[in-house]
């Protein structure tokens, strides 16, 4: 089973940390690239944050080989 990892400010996904899922702060949108190309190879879900979603919309693609699920949640 692959991990869950959440991408955003700290205020939207602290509390996903609880939850078992590996928490990437980020609070800029260059944060938010360079947490997605950090993302742990065995990540099968990833959630963002509005804001982190429109840093990554033109941004990179996941990791060569790297495909998880991902989800946007509600402003």
């Amino acid at each position: 089973m692959g991990r869950v990892a959440a991408i955003g400010e700290q205020t939207r996904v602290g509390g996903l940390a609880l939850a078992g899922a590996v928490v990437l702060v980020a609070d800029s949108p260059e944060a938010a690239r360079r947490a997605w190309r950090d993302l742990p190879e065995d990540t099968d879900l990833v959630i963002l944050t509005p804001a982190a979603a429109e840093a990554l919309r033109s941004g990179p693609a996941a990791p060569q080989g790297h495909s998880p699920l991902i989800t946007v949640m509600p402003p």
